[in-house]
């Protein structure tokens, strides 16, 4: 069984892809959690619906129209962590600094509190605010979430985990296989039991600078005419159809980064400056590396065209990201790892250093020459402000994250640069459309183009002044009464947590071991009484969760009601209560024991003296540690803050979002030719240090007058693509999601046309549609008859035996029925005439027919004899045949992956398709066993067949 069902980007303009899998025994698979540039939490209420069902999660590409959602629902929804995640290494290192870039650059990703959440909290007399922002995920928890991630490679079969509420996965197996167009893409192959399920979601054949093709045919350098075995006619197949109708630029990909490069030369000419949008993730890997080395191209050649040009890359987290995608050169094409080999053999230099600087470091594809890494604001404004000695604002090129231009620097440059009209901003993807009364800049900017180029051109790019408004979305700290019902909201939904995480009795017991460590390991003395009545209310709160788990707590279930009116007074409200709540709470030491009886504490029974000699020593241990602070030295609560390094009387700065914070939180290496002022720049202020606040929109309006141009540089699949590879991927059902209404309605239809009338069922399901896609498989039980299994002939293989089977099928009725009513006649009286008609009636009715499997006549096995042909059937490994050859007193070693060489003179070669290539020079070699039985080349063979079992067709 295989149901299909989207949550997001089927039949519409929104990219944000998210898909739920259904196998048979309710194995849920989640593939993707994307989310649009909206951040609209009800766009995740089905999602969080199917939480608790979820066996695993899938994730294909690291952009934000893939795992946008991901910290989110990890910080917000209670079960989400405890589903194992799969995807490659690089989507989880750039997804890491793809969500800490989103998080620093906007406060809208944290979403806000819904209205009929905080009605629940507030009282009647009360109007909560609307635009309460929720907690957003910090850089140290992102990072802790992408590490629960389960790295996988490509091309390597795996057998997951199922998450703890899931039911078995009864040998499920998935594999990664690169879909290009991101670092780390992919397109996942699922195998449960006879469904073969191939999801690929926004993939690329052709090759690009840093991306190799799709694994389709075998990936970069495959060059096959096939598609490899793995992925070929699988059951079901769903394929992404946005740019269905999208035609591939003659001239390929060569003619694209000429359009684009022309472009910036017709800018910067005249004195402008360029913007483009990219991604902070994926696309900006393609985008730089191209720029960088255009740069260098016209720094070769003297042409001079971007001679006083300057080239900068700006996002909050953009060194983070690329120190990371220079340890990766190896997910990337193969011109890029010879690009690296050449610089590390030193045969040609491409770091741009002048007069030896960074002497002893060569630089990689990815250490920049002209391009300059931007992660402040200041730094953005100051190069803006730039003049030259004239006083004219001085040619740039710059690269921004994001693409839709409502977050990130990108924004903030369009407000700066989007009155002259010298400038010009290139868009490079397809903007999508999450909100018809709200298009995001970007989809404005599109739509002006794509009407300036129905429009009849007169010379000029556009001589009308546009007008756009532009919204900022800003934080404000709570105060009043919208403080107050947030932290009655944030206290019930912590209860919440806590119920849903944890069971009642391991909660109680958790609760009751920390309340009893904590007062073993403090003297009474320092134990307050405003502590004593903290632990008691937290027990019996506890209690309340243990006993009562439902969805929205109330009064009751909380316990006690304390109530704290001014400093000093307490007032416990126990009216109406029953048990252990009727009494004023105080801490009951528990004691601890295990299977052995009682834990006894040495320290309790130390002599006096023992004991002024332990306290010595902790003190001088104490100053001692004091002194040298080590690393991960544990403090109490209230010296945690005495510790920093910034000792002063203000509040302590937390580490900045930007640069810092990263897999182990190192600070980034400098990217870029030289230091200059743009370093001594200061951070940005950290905004999430105002701790609870609220959403606050400013609206202003820009008169627009830059060029406005498109390139597509998104790097998804065009209509060649899609109309040659899916006939030859042969999917038995077919689903298109991942496009607009009218691009995938028009795939449908010619992929009708394309594949075999009939022989392909093709689905385009909408948001919230079930399809049920499962293989159509029927089995049949054939009998063999007793004559034609003494004529085969078993064989051994791998613990398996196997034999060929030549027959005719014939039709033979069961005598079973019959034998059954011939026992029962005998142990029973005589019927009467009608009774017996009966039973002969039914003994007819129940006797059927069964296939049998018999020897062929003689006149047909002589035709069958000379029509079939041998199989081999077996699978040989290199490493069984180098051990076999050695043991046999040859000389084998592997040569690179999947070559084995023998004897120095033959070469065998295992293909990913299974096939077997075996290759000899000719020549003999001089004594040892190449010379006997005719050389190696027949001793290689003869024990290969050796190895396979070798099935006659009669």
């Amino acid at each position: 069984m295989f149901t299909f069902s989207s949550l997001q980007g089927a039949l519409s303009e929104v990219a944000a892809s998210q898909s739920i899998l259904e196998l048979d025994g309710g194995i849920k698979i989640l593939v993707d959690v994307g989310w649009d540039e909206s951040f609209d939490v009800a766009k995740l209420k089905e999602l969080e619906k199917q939480v608790p069902t979820l066996s695993l999660i899938l994730l294909t590409h690291a952009t934000t129209n893939h795992i946008a959602a991901y910290a989110h629902c990890c910080k917000h929804f209670p079960l989400f962590t405890r589903i194992p995640v799969y995807a490659t290494a690089p989507i989880i290192a750039l997804g890491r600094t793809l969500l800490q870039d989103l998080y620093a650059s906007t406060p809208l990703a944290a979403t806000t509190i819904p209205p009929s959440a905080l009605d629940e909290v507030s009282y009647s007399t009360q109007l909560p605010s609307s635009d309460i922002l929720l907690q957003a995920p910090t850089p140290e928890e992102i990072a802790t979430y992408f590490s629960l991630i389960h790295p996988l490679k490509y091309s390597q079969p795996h057998q997951p985990l199922a998450s703890p509420f899931s039911p078995p996965l009864n040998g499920l197996t998935i594999t990664a296989y690169n879909s290009g167009r991101t670092l780390g893409g992919t397109i996942w192959h699922i195998q449960h039991g006879l469904e073969s399920i191939v999801y690929a979601v926004d993939w690329n054949q052709g090759r690009e600078n840093v991306y190799s093709g799709a694994a389709w045919l075998g990936g970069a350098g495959g060059g096959g005419a096939e598609i490899i075995e793995q992925l070929r006619k699988p059951t079901a197949l769903v394929c992404s159809s946005r740019g269905g109708e999208k035609t591939s630029i003659s001239g390929g990909r060569s003619k694209r980064d000429e359009q684009l490069l022309n472009k910036v030369k017709s800018c910067v000419t005249r004195g402008g400056t360029v913007l483009i949008p990219v991604d902070s993730s994926a696309r900006v890997l393609e985008l730089a590396y191209l720029m960088d080395h255009a740069w260098r191209a016209d720094a070769t050649t003297g042409e001079g065209a971007f001679k006083s040009t300057k080239l900068y890359l700006a996002g909050r987290n953009i060194h983070s990201t690329m120190r990371h995608v220079r340890s990766m050169l190896e997910w990337m094409d193969e011109s890029i790892v010879r690009e690296f080999e050449a610089v590390v053999d030193g045969t040609r230099r491409t770091n741009g250093t002048k007069d030896g600087a960074k002497s002893g470091k060569e630089a990689g594809p990815f250490d920049f020459r002209y391009l300059k890494l931007l992660d402040r604001k200041g730094q953005v404004e100051k190069i803006l402000g730039d003049k030259t000695e004239e006083g004219t604002p001085t040619r740039k090129v710059i690269l921004a994250s994001d693409t839709t231009l409502e977050w990130g620097f990108s924004k903030d440059v369009l407000k700066q640069i989007a009155q002259d009209p010298k400038n010009m901003v290139i868009l490079t993807e397809y903007p999508s459309l999450a909100s018809e009364a709200h298009p995001s800049l970007a989809r404005t900017l599109w739509t002006w183009f794509k009407d300036s180029q129905e429009r009849p051109s007169n010379g000029s790019h556009d001589e009308t002044r546009r007008e756009l408004e532009v919204t900022d979305a800003k934080r404000e700290a709570l105060q009043g009464n919208d403080l107050a019902i947030y932290q009655q909201w944030l206290a019930q939904q912590r209860q919440l947590q806590t119920t849903l995480q944890t069971g009642g009795a391991n909660a109680l017991e958790s609760a009751g071991d920390v309340g009893d460590e904590a007062s073993e390991s403090e003297s009474e003395s320092e134990d307050s009484d405003n502590e004593q009545q903290g632990r008691a209310l937290n027990v019996a709160t506890t209690m309340g969760q243990a006993s009562r788990k439902k969805a929205a707590l109330t009064d009751e279930d909380l316990g006690i009601n304390i109530l704290l009116k001014k400093k000093g007074v307490y007032d416990f409200d126990v009216r109406n209560k029953k048990g252990r709540d009727r009494m004023f709470p105080h801490p009951v030491r528990r004691k601890r024991a295990d299977d052995y009886g009682e834990l006894i504490r040495p320290e309790d029974f130390l002599r006096a003296e023992e004991r002024d000699d332990n306290d010595g020593q902790d003190v001088a241990q104490t100053g001692k540690d004091e002194d040298q602070e080590k690393l991960g030295k544990k403090r109490k609560w209230d010296n945690a803050g005495t510790s920093g390094k910034n000792q002063g009387p203000g509040p302590s700065k937390r580490p900045q979002l930007t640069r810092n914070l990263s897999d182990d939180f190192e600070v980034a290496e400098y990217d870029g030719p030289a230091e200059d002022e743009l370093d001594r720049i200061p951070d940005d202020p950290d905004e999430t240090s105002l701790g609870p606040s609220r959403l606050v929109f400013t609206r202003e309006t820009i008169f627009v007058n830059l060029e406005i141009e498109f390139i597509d540089l998104s790097g998804i699949h065009d209509k060649r693509s899609l109309h040659m590879l899916i006939p030859l991927i042969q999917p038995r059902k077919l689903i298109l999601i991942g496009g607009s209404e009218g691009e995938t309605l028009t795939l449908a239809s010619d992929c009708k046309k394309l594949l075999a009338e009939g022989s392909v069922n093709i689905y385009t399901p909408a948001v919230g549609t079930t399809i049920d896609a499962s293989v159509d498989t029927n089995a049949w039980v054939v009998k063999l008859a007793p004559t034609l299994v003494k004529q085969l002939k078993w064989q051994n293989v791998r613990g398996l035996s196997i034999a060929t089977v030549t027959g005719r099928l014939l039709a033979m009725q069961k005598q079973l029925a019959q034998a059954r009513l011939d026992d029962k006649a005998a142990n029973k009286r005589v019927k009467m005439e009608e009774s017996s008609e009966q039973a002969q009636t039914e003994a007819t009715a129940e006797t059927t027919i069964e296939p049998v499997l018999d020897v062929l006549p003689t006149n047909m096995a002589s035709a069958t004899r000379s029509i079939a042909q041998p199989l081999h059937v077996g699978d040989l490994r290199l490493a069984d045949l180098r051990k076999a050859m050695q043991q046999s007193g040859h000389t084998a070693e592997f040569r690179g992956e999947g070559t084995l060489l023998v004897d120095g003179s033959v070469v065998v070669r295992k293909t990913n398709a299974g096939r077997i290539d075996v290759e000899s020079i000719g020549l003999p070699t001089d004594g040892g066993p190449a010379t006997q039985l005719g050389g190696t080349f027949y001793a290689v063979k003869k024990t290969i067949y050796e190895s396979l079992a070798v099935v006659a067709g009669a």
